[in-house]
């Protein structure tokens, strides 16, 4: 059973905002008591961090779809709907984030490093909040936002300061377990260790982690054996360190050649060429491992490398090994430069940026784009012509009318607004007629015009009181 993931791809929605509320209060003597509806809900983002407990993609693997919930509705009496849940996925330590394109969305490493992969969608506004002096009785809302959606990829990368590259059953996993406190698999077969092994090593006042590479052959990095699935896990390693079998018991293999083969799939792989090596000769404890490690150590130093003979069954030669990896280790924590706190930059927007763009396309078809209309559209509710009418408003004090105008648009031109998948087209007319004013100014309910008796009676009262009053005031005694 698959206990390790370190690669999945992660279907993902953000919750939908709550609709707008269109409500008018009404009670006893009040028929006609103003707009009440509230706001809808926003929807919930989805929302990656990392925890330094999860070491693997597994969960994500079994149950690759992930939503947030949405948000609720408006109500009446001016009662906004509940905010969306965010979702929280929490993921290991060195994931990145990409694409389905492989374009590198966000890396996250550090605990605590969050990004919101999808954002919830915007609660529409209720009728009450569309009121102003001039439309006071607005009898639309606006539509909630759909949240984003979408497909990413989670490429886990391990934070490592060394990661020991070789053949299999070079040694490795011996290694790791005598340097560190890590109890990987030990066993006298090849591709014994299946998964990257992570151990912390204490050299002096030098703390550092190191990795255990599953094994590397010859065209790993084309995807043969498992060397490309894990070849991305020595990409964050500070140094490199070979482990060469200096007693392999394969007539066809030498500690030369297997090197060579390293380096070469290295190179293909690309950017690790800066890394510093050091090449450790394992099993040395063996008569026949310590005469060939004799033998080959001058070629290798000649080479530039820097040699340590080991044994990680004797226990020899660990010490020196811990303490010249503690040093390079501490060589490059000083060479990278400090992390500055995030300096807030803020970058006005131009006065002749009108925040909308329009294009004419091959068929002839004028395209809009910009934020503020595509939103306003899926904001708008088109079966209410006077939410249709008040969209238009919106875009002509927006200037989208004039941009028609300015691209060559005529009426009766068909005009697009939003991307070619999820498009409002219509035939543009220069004066958009929503059908809705007929109850008069967009926005007014000429309810509030009409005779009301019963008002009138009470009006007409107490204008005779005050007529009464005004005479006893006027009246002179004999």
């Amino acid at each position: 059973m698959t206990t390790f993931v370190d690669r999945v791809e992660l279907h993902i929605a953000a919750g939908n905002g709550g609709h707008g509320c269109a409500s008018v209060h009404r009670e006893k003597f009040k028929p006609l008591g103003g707009p009440d509806g509230g706001n809808g809900g926003r929807g919930g983002d989805v929302v990656l961090t990392v925890d330094q407990s999860v070491t693997t993609l597994l969960e994500y693997h079994h149950s690759p779809h992930r939503k947030a919930t949405n948000g609720k509705p408006g109500e009446g009496g001016n009662r906004s709907g509940k905010d969306g849940q965010d979702l929280v996925l929490t993921v290991p330590d060195g994931t990145v984030v990409l694409d389905k394109r492989g374009n590198v969305l966000a890396d996250l490493v550090g605990h605590g490093t969050t990004y919101v992969a999808a954002e919830g969608g915007r609660g529409g506004l209720g009728n009450a909040a569309l009121a102003s002096a001039r439309r006071k009785a607005p009898g639309f809302a606006l539509l909630g936002e759909p949240g984003r959606s979408g497909d990413i990829v989670l490429e886990l990368k391990t934070v490592a300061d060394v990661a020991l590259v070789g053949y299999p059953s070079a040694g490795k996993s011996s290694l790791i377990a005598v340097l560190s406190a890590a109890k990987p698999k030990i066993a006298d077969y090849p591709f014994t260790t299946l998964v990257p092994n992570l151990g912390v090593v204490t050299a002096g006042s030098t703390v550092y982690t190191i990795a255990d590479v599953p094994g590397l052959i010859p065209g790993a990095s084309q995807g043969r054996g498992l060397g490309l699935e894990f070849l991305r896990h020595v990409e964050r390693c500070s140094v490199l360190v070979h482990v060469l079998d200096t007693a392999t018991l394969e007539s066809d293999r030498d500690p030369l050649s297997d090197l060579g083969a390293i380096e070469e799939e290295l190179r293909h792989y690309g950017g690790l060429d800066d890394r510093p090596r050091i090449v450790v000769l394992n099993k040395v404890d063996i008569p026949d491992g310590k005469d060939l490690a004799d033998m080959i150590r001058p070629d290798l130093e000649e080479r530039g490398y820097r040699v340590l003979e080991v044994s990680a069954v004797a226990r020899t030669g660990l010490k020196e090994l811990s303490f010249a990896l503690a040093d390079i280790v501490a060589k490059a924590r000083a060479a990278k430069p400090k992390e500055e706190a995030t300096r807030v930059v803020i970058r006005p927007k131009a006065v002749d940026d009108t925040g909308f763009t329009v294009t004419q396309e091959e068929d002839g078809l004028f395209r809009v784009r910009g934020d503020k209309p595509e939103r306003w559209v899926r904001q708008t509710d088109f079966n209410n012509d006077e939410a249709v009418g008040y969209l238009a408003d919106r875009l002509s004090r927006l200037g989208v009318e004039e941009g028609l105008m300015k691209a060559g648009a005529r009426a009766g031109d068909g005009v697009a607004i939003g991307p070619e998948d999820d498009a409002v087209v219509f035939d543009w007319e220069p004066t958009m007629m929503a059908g809705a004013e007929m109850l008069g100014r967009r926005g007014e309910d000429h309810r509030f015009e009409a005779p009301r008796p019963a008002a009138q009676r009470r009006k007409d009262r107490q204008a005779e009181r005050d007529e009464a009053t005004r005479e006893y005031d006027d009246f002179e005694p004999f």
